[in-house]
């Protein structure tokens, strides 16, 4: 068998592509040097070219969900306001990136020791959001609200089934997150004073 000979970026690329599928598939445990090996056809040594090692696979995992959650992001503000600025929908597509493993992984990640120093992956929903909170609103507050429903949409991922039960609440609506993501919605909207949502 041949080897196909690949640019580093595109090697970097397919990698990452692997591991995210891995990721989405079987969490942060399924992201091996050798399985993200054997589902893009390389060596680990290969993979270790690149990366380094497992930790610099998933730091570079981790900012790779980065992006695609900023520009994900971007697509999903850029019609958000134009189509009445239902923070339900931006709620529910953060919370289902997360569901892709993304949530486990910055968990995991933190977990071990790594620390993001301040990318502002969330820039573009804060600068949303504050604009439609009436004149002279504290960014802050409208910063300190989305670092808020960020933490808990990660965890909403992992727990959140278990956090509702152990609240009381059972059956399909503990499993769901409908519910809770609808609550969100309606307390951030409330709690900022957005005048243009609809939550």
């Amino acid at each position: 068998m041949t080897r196909q000979r690949r640019s580093p970026e595109d090697a970097r690329r397919l990698i990452l592509q692997g591991a995210e599928a891995l990721l989405a598939e079987g969490g942060v445990a399924a992201v091996q040097m050798r399985a993200v090996a054997a589902r893009v056809g390389m060596t680990d040594a290969g993979i270790n070219h690149h990366f380094g090692n497992r930790n610099g696979l998933l730091e570079a995992l981790l900012r790779h969900g980065g992006r695609k959650i900023h520009s994900g992001l971007a697509q999903v503000l850029e019609s958000w306001l134009d189509t009445g600025a239902d923070l339900g929908e931006l709620i529910t597509e953060l919370a289902a990136f997360y569901r892709t493993g993304f949530g486990e992984l910055a968990v995991a990640l933190h977990a071990a020791g790594w620390r993001d120093e301040g990318s502002g992956m969330l820039d573009p929903v804060v600068d949303a959001l504050h604009a439609l909170r009436p004149a002279g609103s504290e960014i802050m507050d409208t910063r300190l609200a989305v670092a808020a429903l960020h933490q808990a949409l990660v965890t909403e991922s992992l727990y959140g089934a278990d956090f509702r039960r152990s609240a009381g609440i059972t059956g399909r609506a503990a499993t769901s997150s409908t519910a809770q993501l609808n609550w969100w919605a309606a307390h951030l909207a409330g709690s900022l004073g957005l005048t243009g949502s609809r939550s």
